[in-house]
């Protein structure tokens, strides 16, 4: 009796099937923040013995990841509590600017008074006859 090997080469027009063990590139894995929290919570529900290893393989995940996201989750709590209540202190420009628009203010203020008095002084000095030396007429506002 006699049996025939297979050939190991695929014949022309024939293509050999890819070879199961090696994976073209390995791509990672993401997981979203939102699918994260969730498989937290549920890890934190489990309460029997192997609930969280039932729970590991169905979702197709390492231990380890439980670890690095609940230290993740932590650390966030954590810098969440260390941010300092109330407002947040301004900006020195912003101080700088709001004082600067005070003493604009104030300096106008001051030069309205000043035209005011000049004007009185030129009528005065006109009233009385009083040449005013270098003296110009200015427009009234």
């Amino acid at each position: 009796m006699r049996t025939e090997i297979p050939p190991t080469r695929p014949t022309s027009g024939e293509q050999s099937p890819p070879d199961p063990e090696v994976v073209e590139r390995a791509r990672r894995r993401r997981f979203t923040a939102e699918y994260r929290m969730g498989i937290l919570r549920k890890a934190d529900a489990c309460t029997q013995p192997g609930q969280i290893g039932a729970l590991l393989r169905r979702e197709g995940l390492y231990s380890s990841h439980l670890t690095k996201w609940r230290r993740q989750r932590d650390e966030a709590a954590r810098a969440e509590f260390d941010q300092p209540r109330g407002r947040k202190p301004a900006q020195p420009v912003e101080g700088e600017n709001a004082r600067l628009l005070r003493e604009n203010a104030k300096l106008s203020k001051e030069l309205s008074a000043a035209h005011l008095v000049i004007d009185v002084q030129t009528n005065v000095s006109a009233l009385l006859g009083i040449a005013l030396e270098g003296a110009e007429p200015r427009a009234t506002r």
